[in-house]
């Protein structure tokens, strides 16, 4: 038995008190970050390569079902906005469609056949990069997927939550966040997918900076889409430039982004 469906540490859950539930629940999200480090080198292998072919104009496909299929859409979803990469270079595909973002769709993470055919519907290229989202290791939808990009020849990686999972035997650059037993046994959107989640933000942060899509430590291409986001444009200008705060207002509303504001204003 894999571990993420090993038997939880705690038993009797039903006659806990909320406070002891929520106290043994925190005691087993501590140990989620300690899993994530361990994979690091695994991560950093993840990273150099998608940064290598996005630079190559490739993109970064996730596929995955269930909770790892909608963490990777969430991951996707926020590349844009966050740092103004078009909508295509990220793209999260989930066993079902996009209708089981919301709602289960049954057996749909069983067919071996469905991610490759969901993948062809972009015209995926050995220039992109697919990587597989599951917590088991063991989903089909997902090996059948990354089994068909190798044949291809397109590079394939993975983040999973047990040690020596199909889904990692059959990629390229596995991620293995070994996160144990859930406080409810099998319920692997707790533990997993925090540890997932974790795993994607490092993978699409490191390889947008890599891509030089932050100056310093700011979201200097994030897309103005409402006030709070021009407000901390206006501010990122102001630490920038010697401006006053009504100059950087202007400069944003004129120039649509703290990079060609910058740019601009440095000519």
């Amino acid at each position: 038995m894999s571990t993420t469906e090993s038997a939880s540490h705690f038993n009797n859950l039903e006659h806990m008190h909320v406070h002891e539930i929520l106290v043994n629940i925190n005691k087993e999200d501590k140990t989620v970050p300690d899993a994530v480090e361990k994979a690091i080198p695994q991560i950093e292998a993840l990273v150099n390569a998608t940064v290598q072919r996005l630079e190559n104009g490739g993109r970064l496909f996730y596929i995955g079902a269930g909770t790892s299929g909608r963490l990777g859409i969430v991951d996707a979803s926020e590349c844009p906005p966050t740092y103004g990469v078009p909508h295509g270079l990220v793209v999260g595909i989930i066993a079902g469609g996009d209708g089981a973002i919301r709602k289960a769709v049954e057996f749909a993470e069983d067919d071996f056949e469905q991610a490759w055919k969901d993948l062809a519907e972009h015209q995926i290229t050995n220039q992109d990069i697919v990587v597989g989202i599951a917590a088991s290791g063991r989903t089909p939808y997902v090996i059948g997927g990354l089994e068909k990009c190798r044949e291809q020849g397109i590079a394939t990686g993975c983040i999973v939550c047990n040690a020596g999972s199909r889904v990692a035997q059959v990629a390229e650059f596995p991620v293995e966040i070994v996160t144990g037993p859930e406080f409810v046994t099998g319920s692997t959107r707790m533990k997993a997918g925090t540890a997932q989640k974790l795993a994607l933000n490092m993978l699409t942060t490191a390889t947008m900076i890599r891509l030089g899509r932050v100056k310093g430590n700011k979201m200097v291409d994030m897309q103005l889409s409402n006030h709070k986001l021009v407000n901390r444009a206006v501010l990122m200008v102001m630490d920038e430039l010697p401006v006053s705060q009504e100059e950087a207002e202007k400069l944003v509303a004129q120039y649509g982004s703290v990079r060609e504001v910058i740019k601009q204003y440095q000519k």
